[in-house]
C-alpha cells in the first residue's frame, strides 16, 4: 500500500495495490502494519457505511476532543469528492482544506486524523462509502461547520441547484463561529 502525504500535515491518501486477473481483483483495504511502518498508529473499533445518490453533500462533521475520531474513508461503489478541514489551532494549515476524488476504480482512501472536520459530495449516480473509526459516535460531542462557508471555499463539484443537503448540515455555524478544541500536536489528548 502506498501512503501519500498531502499538503496538510498528518492527512494522507492511501493507494492500495490492486491485483487483477480474469477472475476479478484482490486488494488490502486496511493494513495496520503498513500504517505503523509509516509511523501511523490507531485502533479502529467501528466500520460505517452510507449510500447516497448524485448531488448529496454530507458534512462537515467532527466530534470535539476527547471524543474526536480518526477516519479511514473509502468508496465501494461510485465516485465522491472527499474533504478534510484542519481544525487544529497552531497548525500551519489551520482552516485549510484538502479535497480528493475517491472512487471504486482506483480504490484510493483518505486517512482523516483527529482534529479535522470531514465531509463528501457524490459525483456518480450512486455511491457507497465505507469508513473505519477509532472512536465511538458520541452525540453530545458532535459538531459541524457549514458546508458552503465562503471562508473555506470548498468546491464540492456539485451544481448548487442539485445539491442534496440535510437540514442539520444547512444550519451549522461558519468556520469562524464553530466550536473547536483541537491543538496541533495534541490530537490524541
Amino acid at each position: 500500500m502506498k501512503i501519500v502525504e498531502t499538503p496538510i500535515p498528518d492527512l494522507f491518501v492511501l493507494e492500495p495495490r490492486i491485483f487483477e486477473d480474469s477472475r476479478g481483483y484482490f486488494l488490502e483495504t486496511y493494513s495496520q502494519k503498513a500504517l505503523e511502518l509509516h509511523g501511523l498508529t490507531m485502533n479502529f473499533i467501528q466500520d460505517n457505511e452510507s449510500k447516497s445518490e448524485y448531488g448529496v453533500i454530507r458534512g462537515l462533521h467532527y466530534q470535539l476532543a476527547p471524543y474526536a475520531q480518526t477516519k479511514l474513508v473509502r468508496v465501494v461503489m461510485g465516485t465522491i469528492i472527499d474533504v478534510a478541514v484542519d481544525l487544529r489551532r497552531n497548525s500551519p494549515t489551520f482552516g485549510k482544506h484538502f479535497a480528493v476524488e475517491l472512487n471504486s476504480v482506483k480504490k484510493n482512501m483518505l486517512l482523516v486524523p483527529r482534529g479535522f472536520a470531514h465531509g463528501f459530495s457524490v459525483l456518480s449516480e450512486t455511491a457507497i462509502v465505507c469508513y473505519k473509526c477509532d472512536g465511538p459516535y458520541t452525540p453530545e460531542a458532535e459538531r459541524g461547520i457549514l458546508y458552503n462557508d465562503s471562508q473555506l471555499g470548498i468546491d464540492w463539484q456539485v451544481n448548487s441547484e442539485k445539491a442534496l443537503v440535510s437540514a442539520k448540515d444547512k444550519v451549522y455555524p461558519s468556520f469562524s463561529q464553530a466550536e473547536m478544541n483541537f491543538i496541533y500536536g495534541k490530537e490524541r489528548e
